[in-house]
């Protein structure tokens, strides 16, 4: 089992205090979806969009990575192979539990877009509209999250790793937001055992030959420690 390469959704980044889009009363039950994650929400109310990132951007600098975080740091530092790690999240929590090889495909919020050239970098803790591209000067920035209707990053590159994955998991998603919820069809055809590690099952659970129901902090470790044990 040489190459794995995991998805990972907002299940995993729950138990570490990161609502998902479902959790009543959380930040996201306070916003409607086309206001806050649209590009035509932030040309609308770039300051209800920003108060929003700059929310979630407090937030995510203070969680900490939870077991099964740590689990899947051990498994890219003790396997003889290739670990990836494909993340809807934009939390950071993997890169804080020691994990190198992510891939963001939905972009990150401790980073930052310029609207008018493309140029990213560091997002300050707090961003506001109007604020200055450091390459042109633009008042364009924004955070670097790929919102609805924008395409995913790197999707050539997982596409190319799900055709090269021994192994496929998906961890804390709901199978439900394309094109993640293809890549388990995707590997299993294109020769990946596949395994789904959620709460409950998900709308694509057919597409995985394995499923493993539970608290991700707690089926997750256990998942890593039958692989490190073969």
């Amino acid at each position: 089992m040489e190459k794995i390469v995991i998805l990972t959704g907002a299940g995993i980044s729950a138990e570490s205090g990161l609502g998902t889009f479902r959790d009543e009363g959380g930040l996201w039950a306070q916003h409607a979806i086309e206001d806050v994650a649209t590009p035509e929400g932030f040309a609308r109310d770039p300051a209800l969009v920003h108060r929003f990132y700059n929310t979630r951007r407090a937030q995510a600098a203070e969680a900490v990575p939870n077991p099964a975080h740590a689990a899947l740091a051990r498994l890219e530092a003790q396997h003889p192979g290739e670990v990836w790690i494909v993340t809807q999240n934009v939390d950071g929590l993997h890169e804080k539990a020691g994990n190198s090889n992510v891939l963001h495909m939905h972009g990150a919020l401790d980073g930052a877009l310029c609207a008018a050239c493309d140029h990213r970098w560091p997002a300050p803790l707090v961003m506001a509209p109007g604020d200055a591209c450091p390459s042109c000067a633009a008042p364009a920035a924004r955070p670097d999250i790929v919102w609805f209707g924008e395409v995913p990053y790197h999707m050539e590159r997982i596409w190319q790793l799900l055709d090269e994955a021994d192994l496929f998991a998906a961890i804390g998603t709901s199978g439900q937001v394309y094109p993640a919820a293809a890549f388990g069809q995707h590997a299993g055809r294109a020769g990946a055992y596949t395994v789904e590690l959620n709460m409950e099952a998900s709308v694509n659970a057919r597409d995985f030959a394995e499923a493993r129901h539970g608290p991700a902090s707690v089926v997750v470790p256990e998942w890593v420690e039958g692989i490190l044990s073969i």
